[in-house]
């Protein structure tokens, strides 16, 4: 029996709001009983957030997380700041996840994003195998978004000072993803060995980058794999397109979902509305 402690992380927004609300019930319905859930969002959006009272939720602003140089007025998904002048709102993203070891004490993380919802009762030792944590790697394949996913490699290994990878790269990239609070602090430090400067500015500097696709390489190529064992089995039922699906095809599709998985992922890119698919996610509960 595993003795971490863990804790799940999402950071949302106002537009996401409903689907964070089904994730969070999600969570209630099938994480462990004393799981802790840290959804973060911008400090415009707490009141409307506030509405999501679980025994699980902890609600975090990103404003109290992040160096106060960085939050400056937010336009066109970009983020002024006095030392970098632009930072893209994606950027902001890698950032909550990547500052997490400096705002939480929890020694393992489990990051699920919004569109995401739990559909079957989990314990934390599904993500362990012989006292190591679960770490998603899938070698030669690093996302659907390529060739932007070798941008991401190319500029974790930049970062990293490691030579250039081979081609098509590994990939890291999944709907619940686990790291370890004691590899991401010594990530900070070994960012801020070969850049000079604090880990943040230097992530900051970035156009494109992956947190998931950073700590990877960081931990398989620096650390060398400490902590956790590599699983390239998915556990989550995605679906991806930017169309909408009919009544019938969302009861397909929670059909289809392997028993093996854990939850399911409906991106919000394909305008499906929460209220169309809400009843199939609650539904497991009776089955279960």
């Amino acid at each position: 029996m595993q003795e971490l402690d863990f804790c799940l992380i999402t950071p949302s927004y106002a537009p996401d709001y409903h689907r964070c609300q089904l994730l969070a019930w999600s969570i209630e319905a099938f994480a462990p009983e004393k799981a802790k859930h840290y959804i973060i969002v911008p400090k415009r959006d707490l009141p409307l957030f506030r509405q999501i009272k679980y025994r699980n939720t902890r609600i975090i602003t990103l404003e109290s997380i992040l160096p106060t140089w960085v939050q400056l007025p937010f336009i066109n998904n970009c983020w002024f700041n006095i030392k970098h002048l632009l930072v893209r709102g994606w950027i902001i993203q890698q950032l909550i996840k990547l500052a997490a070891a400096e705002f939480l004490s929890e020694q393992v993380f489990v990051f699920v994003d919004s569109d995401v919802a739990f559909i079957r009762p989990f314990d934390w030792n599904f993500f362990i195998r012989d006292s190591l944590v679960r770490l998603y790697r899938i070698p030669g394949n690093l996302s659907p978004q390529a060739p932007i996913g070798e941008k991401w490699n190319y500029n974790a290994r930049r970062l990293l000072n490691l030579p250039s990878g081979d081609i098509p790269v590994t990939g890291y990239i999944s709907q619940i993803m686990t790291w370890r609070s004691d590899n991401l602090k010594q990530l900070y430090k070994y960012i801020e060995k070969v850049s000079g400067r604090k880990w943040i500015e230097t992530v900051c500097s970035n156009w494109n980058l992956s947190e998931y696709v950073l700590y990877g390489v960081f931990v398989e190529e620096v650390l060398k794999v400490s902590g956790h064992y590599f699983d390239s089995e998915c556990i989550c039922h995605e679906y991806w397109f930017n169309q909408q699906m009919s009544d019938m095809d969302l009861e397909n599709f929670f059909q289809r979902t392997p028993k093996e998985h854990i939850a399911v992922m409906i991106s919000a890119k394909s305008g499906i509305e929460v209220q169309q698919y809400e009843n199939f996610v609650k539904k497991f509960q009776k089955i279960g």
